[in-house]
């Protein structure tokens, strides 16, 4: 998944309708975000790469590697709260599954 892929996915969880509102929300020159479509994404400046990870609540390596797809970043983010633990894919779809868990969890007591 692209930069721009991830950048408009999030934009669309968020419910930004166009480059213009995420301007105006995260500070960023018009100019800027709309040239990421005329001229490309190599050479972003990480100023605005940090703003825009910080906006969406992702991280930069979401954001800049094409590699991980936003399924790996949640589990990455949760696995980060275990400093200096090594996991294997199992225990990560493990950590994953229970995270799924308690959503659900939550929005069941959220029903009654």
């Amino acid at each position: 998944m692209t930069f721009l892929n991830k950048l408009e996915t999030l934009m669309r969880k968020k419910n930004i309708e166009n480059i213009n509102q995420l301007s105006k929300e995260t500070g960023i020159p018009y100019t800027t975000i709309d040239g990421f479509y005329k001229k490309g994404t190599e050479n972003i400046k990480l100023s605005t790469l940090k703003k825009l990870a910080e906006y969406f609540n992702c991280s930069l390596d979401f954001l800049v590697d094409d590699k991980i797809t936003e399924e790996k970043q949640e589990v990455y983010t949760i696995a980060a709260h275990h400093d200096g633990d090594e996991w294997t894919e199992d225990e990560l779809e493990d950590i994953e599954n229970f995270k799924k868990y308690v959503l659900n969890k939550r929005k069941s007591k959220k029903i009654n």
